[in-house]
């Protein structure tokens, strides 16, 4: 029996697309931070309403592969192992999605009907909210939900890190242990997170799924985004070595678990609202089949679920590192549309439109994202040691 690998160092030659992407990353970041001052100027409404699309969207990589590490660390497996840094350096974003937070809360006022305090005087369903959907509570609820994410991934890396310069038993139990509590507290934060973030942009609409499906959509864009950057990897060694057809197999099973997941979990809320019939919520549906949104939400259910579901049945494509990887691609399209089309009606019901804004901001939050994920992808063994979850080489 060989040995197993202990050299993992990536030594990314300087032709690699890794660079090239991280720099052309940089430019479209700060092409489109450009754009982003110009418009705070120029159209700050619109401003504020795209960047709550893409904020969620890229807060939930970063969230997702921390919510996927830990289920790695409790159920096993080498899937988990080999894209473990892949999922740690997303992980290691969360300060920068901390940071560009502030927005947001510089504007409040633009983004949600209770942070007006005129609106709020002439609405008694608002009245009776405010105990939870005020302006200081919202803020220090977000504040410590970003301490428990960046806490919890801090541990997460350093107690791996540690775990490469000596196999000891006890810092696989530790990890174990902290992802066992950190899913629970994954779980809690996300759900109220997304009902400060996002439900509450419609205060009087309410859904006790909604966290759920936003969870769902997080642990299918990590997926669709890991894919891509393992097949990247797999062109120079020890990552070539390791991760095989059969990997990416297990990688596109997991992704097709997730766009059925997800489709349950939306079927699910479509299902409880209208069988319900109630006035306080569907509301929500009303304003997502009209306008032009009937046609974004046809799109999402072809593209975000029938065709991902009858092509990642293929056993054959999931072991093709570069064809399930484009269906990963397309998926983590899909994610953002289904993230636009939950979102925006909620603050432009006046019909479906896309605004210069939204391609600008999306370009300014994810070049900069791309960017920092890329650079510290850079510093880490691009496989974790004394893992008995890595394969042994051939």
């Amino acid at each position: 029996m060989s040995e197993p690998v202990r050299s993992t160092r990536f030594d990314l030659a300087p032709d690699h697309v890794l660079h090239r992407i991280q720099g052309a990353a940089l430019v479209v970041g700060g092409l489109g931070i450009i754009g982003c001052v110009i418009g705070i100027f120029a159209a700050r409404e619109a401003f504020f309403h795209a960047y709550i699309v893409s904020y969620m969207f890229f807060l939930g990589l970063g969230l997702g592969s921390m919510a996927l590490l830990m289920l790695q660390y409790i159920t096993g497996g080498a899937w988990g192992a080999v894209i473990r840094r892949i999922l740690e350096s997303a992980t290691r974003t969360l300060p920068l999605m901390a940071v560009l937070f502030l927005p947001i809360a510089f504007g409040l006022t633009h983004l949600y009907e209770w942070a007006r305090p005129d609106e709020v005087a002439h609405d008694a369903a608002l009245q009776h909210k405010a105990l939870y959907l005020n302006v200081p509570f919202f803020l220090g609820r977000a504040v410590f939900y970003f301490v428990a994410w960046i806490t919890t991934a801090y541990f997460l890396n350093r107690w791996s890190l540690q775990q490469d310069a000596a196999a000891d038993p006890r810092l696989t139990r530790r990890l174990e242990m902290l992802s066992r509590g950190g899913l629970l507290l994954y779980a809690l934060t996300i759900s109220f997170a997304t009902m400060d973030w996002g439900m509450s942009l419609e205060p009087h609409w309410f859904s006790t799924i909604y966290g759920v499906i936003f969870m769902g959509g997080q642990g299918l864009s990590t997926f669709a985004f890991v894919i891509p950057m393992a097949a990247l990897l797999a062109d120079r060694p020890p990552f070539s070595r390791i991760i095989t057809p059969t990997q990416f197999h297990d990688l596109g099973k997991l992704m097709l678990a997730f766009v059925m997941l997800w489709a349950y979990f939306a079927f699910s809320q479509y299902l409880i609202i209208w069988s319900g019939n109630l006035p306080e919520e569907i509301p929500f549906y009303l304003a997502r089949t009209r306008g032009g949104w009937e046609w974004v939400g046809i799109v999402l259910m072809v593209v975000h679920f029938v065709l991902p579901f009858l092509v990642l049945l293929s056993r054959d494509l999931k072991r093709h590192a570069r064809a399930v990887s484009i269906v990963a691609l397309a998926l983590i399209g899909a994610r953002f549309v289904d993230l636009f089309w939950m979102l925006r009606p909620a603050v432009a019901p006046e019909g479906f439109a896309i605004h210069w804004l939204d391609p600008t901001v999306a370009a300014a939050i994810g070049g900069i994202w791309l960017w920092l994920y890329v650079s510290q992808l850079k510093t880490r063994p691009v496989l974790p040691l004394n893992d008995p979850a890595i394969p042994r080489e051939a």
